[in-house]
């Protein structure tokens, strides 16, 4: 849907609202990067993979860009800033206002910095954005002098021409971007590329450092600045939708209508490397991924998950090796459970597994064949719902230790350890 409304400087700015349908589980809106539009490839991609998962998503041209009104040589960061704030004023006076703030490059420093005049932002997302708006006078370097000496240059920027006046410079210089992020009161995802040419993965970590919790580090391996891959747009938008759900989402609506605009049952499937390399369940992948000391991206099956160490050796941004090592043991417990229970017609409800792990004495322990030394003890609890027997309890409680994990747990195992080189 095109639409259109007044700007910072009341100059009309050219915006499309991409809906889903029903009623949207949130609103968000997404600022394109410097002298891009609306309509680069990741904001309509990203946009629209947004949509399938229930949420609105308003983009729109800044001032003197796009199709909007205005002489870009006379806008400059604070501007910006008020763009943004204008088309968060339109949706909430038109439709809702957006809980999720969404920004590419410098939109993602004009989203930050604009945060704090937006009430209802509960989430914010940078997507390959500098730390310091300042950064993007390393475009146009070679003109500076001419910038401060004439008051303005002419200058080549992604195959345009455009007129930078000294204000601009001004106007960068004197943005307080450390003090917004340091007093950012929402979540925020900081998204970048370890390979981005444009702007550094070390703007990342800044963005990361400086912002107070909570705060969630995606990496988008192997995309580019732009990203202009296909696939690139459609992972950043699946973690942004899974991430926000948890801050944003409109969680006061009746349950009919969540149910209605909650997105597809099953989320699109993201192409992503190492997602589809897992998909077929042969193999895992691990990989570092983030700012956080330990933060992992683990792959299995087609899906991600994150596995981190808890402080303060990190951030404790996921579960634990071992919390994983003992993750898989309790599901596949259930699973078992769960199939000999069907098979057997048995009244079983529920079935939940409670495991903790300790290292203990090899002498202490009853059932193990070391004597000397200290041993991994696995404790798992076992809770049945349903009407069952005394006789179905006991070989339900005999079933759990035939799970394929518990006996490759309690097996003879064999690793081989290899190197192969690089193939992300």
């Amino acid at each position: 849907m095109k639409i259109e409304f007044p700007g910072s400087n009341g100059s009309m700015l050219a915006a499309r609202l991409d809906l889903p349908e029903g009623t949207p589980s949130a609103y968000a809106l997404f600022a394109h990067c410097f002298t891009c539009s609306k309509d680069s490839f990741a904001a309509s991609r990203i946009s629209k993979a947004l949509v399938d998962y229930g949420i609105a998503v308003l983009r729109f041209d800044f001032t003197g860009l796009g199709g909007s009104d205005g002489d870009f040589s006379n806008t400059n960061f604070s501007s910006n800033i008020d763009d943004v704030v204008a088309a968060t004023e339109y949706l909430g006076t038109n439709y809702r206002a957006p809980t999720i703030l969404i920004g590419h490059s410098l939109g993602g420093a004009a989203v930050l910095a604009a945060a704090h005049r937006v009430p209802s932002t509960r989430a914010v997302v940078t997507l390959g954005s500098p730390s310091d708006p300042a950064h993007i006078t390393n475009l146009f370097a070679h003109a500076s002098e001419e910038i401060v000496t004439a008051g303005e240059a002419m200058v080549q920027l992604g195959g345009r021409e455009f007129r930078i006046r000294k204000q601009l410079l001004d106007d960068i210089a004197a943005q307080p971007q450390s003090v917004r992020l340091r007093d950012l009161d929402a979540a925020l995802l900081v998204m970048h590329s370890p390979i981005d040419q444009t702007v550094g993965i070390d703007n990342a970590r800044e963005i990361f450092e400086t912002a107070k919790h909570p705060k969630s580090f995606v990496a988008l391996d192997g995309a580019d600045h732009l990203l202009s891959n296909r696939d690139d747009a459609a992972f950043a938008a699946s973690m942004i939708a899974a991430w926000s759900a948890r801050y944003a989402f409109d969680h006061t609506a009746a349950p009919e209508q969540r149910a209605s605009s909650a997105g597809p049952k099953t989320p699109p499937v993201v192409a992503h490397p190492s997602a589809s390399i897992t998909a077929d369940g042969s193999s895992v992948i691990v990989t570092e991924s983030g700012p956080a000391r330990y933060e992992q991206r683990v792959f299995a099956s087609g899906h991600e998950l994150i596995s981190d160490e808890p402080a303060p050796l990190s951030e404790n941004h996921g579960p634990a090796p071992y919390d994983l090592v003992l993750a898989g043991l309790g599901s596949c417990t259930s699973i078992t459970i769960r199939m000999y229970a069907d098979r057997k017609k048995m009244p079983l409800k529920s079935v939940s597994v409670r495991l903790s792990r300790e290292r203990i004495d090899a002498a202490a322990c009853e059932h193990c064949t070391s004597t000397e030394g200290m041993v991994e003890h696995f404790t798992r609890e076992l809770t049945f719902e349903g009407d069952l027997t005394a006789e179905q309890r006991a070989s339900l409680l005999v079933i759990a230790d035939k799970c394929p994990v518990h006996r490759s747990l309690e097996g003879e195992i064999s690793i081989t350890t290899t190197e192969t080189a690089p193939s992300l």
